[in-house]
């Protein structure tokens, strides 16, 4: 059992014959049962062609009747990677988990109000992506720094992803799932999406939540999580010393109006009973003190 994917995904590549999507489906098809999940590749310039024995279609709709896919992978360049995400619910496909960094909010926004009451989920943009350890992973992340087990982790910071896994994996914890929800204003999937997911999964024991500065999103999830949270989570806010207005890192990474400061997130999780801790080498070691 895993959150969102597992190793009977059926997955397709919107940009798969662009150098970052050939590198990355290649990198993916060669974990675990990514061989057998990699089913499909989407450009509508190069239908019925193939990369590495993977049939590319014009269209996502055209992809999904063929192949079965339910899933979908974007490494389409910013000015036309929001419309790659519009053809996929459009297909109404489960998920899509969208890559590209760097979409114009304006768009995002369009494509924000055009999901609403859609069935598709939306983990990014500007996101690592998702992995289930040892079954399947999607995206960007190496594969060898996780391992199966049982402690969910959700993280708008990529590379904060992979030192918390690589401390829990010191500890000898493995995870269930790892969803990098990436962090753009404007995305799909929040930390109190990811958090539901996971208190309703069998297969996860504890959750590690890693936020930055910007917007309310972890203050939101914490609330949600006083009042209906059965497994212990523990979490890690970047950006105590970012000054105000300045633009750390990720294009949410904000803030704005005296809100959305890391001290501020770190006040609220910890009156909803969440252990916080201001050291981001100490994330695992608080997450094993839980248990």
């Amino acid at each position: 059992m895993s959150i969102l994917i597992n190793k009977n995904s059926r997955i397709m590549t919107q940009g798969i014959t662009g150098k970052t999507g050939q590198f990355h489906t290649r990198l993916c098809r060669e974990y675990a049962n990514g061989q057998q999940c990699f089913v499909a590749g989407v450009n509508p310039k190069k239908p019925g062609e193939q990369f590495d024995g993977i049939p590319i279609f014009a269209t996502v709709q055209e992809a999904k009747q063929a192949t079965g896919a339910t899933v979908s992978v974007i490494y389409v360049p910013p000015a036309f990677a929001a419309a790659a995400i519009d053809e996929a619910v459009e297909a109404e496909l489960d998920l899509v988990i969208c890559i590209t960094e760097g979409i114009p909010v304006r768009d995002m926004l369009r494509t924000r109000y055009k999901m609403e009451e859609r069935k598709t989920r939306l983990i990014g943009p500007n996101c690592p992506g998702i992995i289930t350890p040892d079954e399947i992973k999607i995206g960007i992340m190496p594969g060898y720094i996780h391992q199966k087990g049982r402690i969910g982790v959700v993280s708008r910071s990529g590379t904060l992803t992979y030192e918390a896994v690589a401390q829990l994996m010191s500890l000898g914890l493995g995870q269930s799932t790892c969803v990098g929800i990436g962090g753009d204003p404007i995305n799909g999937l929040k930390h109190r999406d990811v958090m539901e997911l996971f208190n309703n999964d069998a297969e996860t024991d504890a959750v590690l939540m890693v936020g930055e500065i910007g917007g309310t999103d972890e203050e939101d999830c914490a609330r949600w999580i006083k009042d209906n949270m059965k497994k212990p989570v523990v979490g890690f806010i970047a950006g105590l010393a970012a000054p105000p207005g300045k633009r750390m890192g990720h294009a949410g990474a904000i803030i704005a109006g005296g809100q959305g400061t890391a001290q501020g997130k770190i006040d609220v999780m910890e009156e909803c009973g969440i252990r916080v801790t201001r050291n981001p080498a100490e994330m695992g070691k608080l997450l094993k003190s839980v248990l």
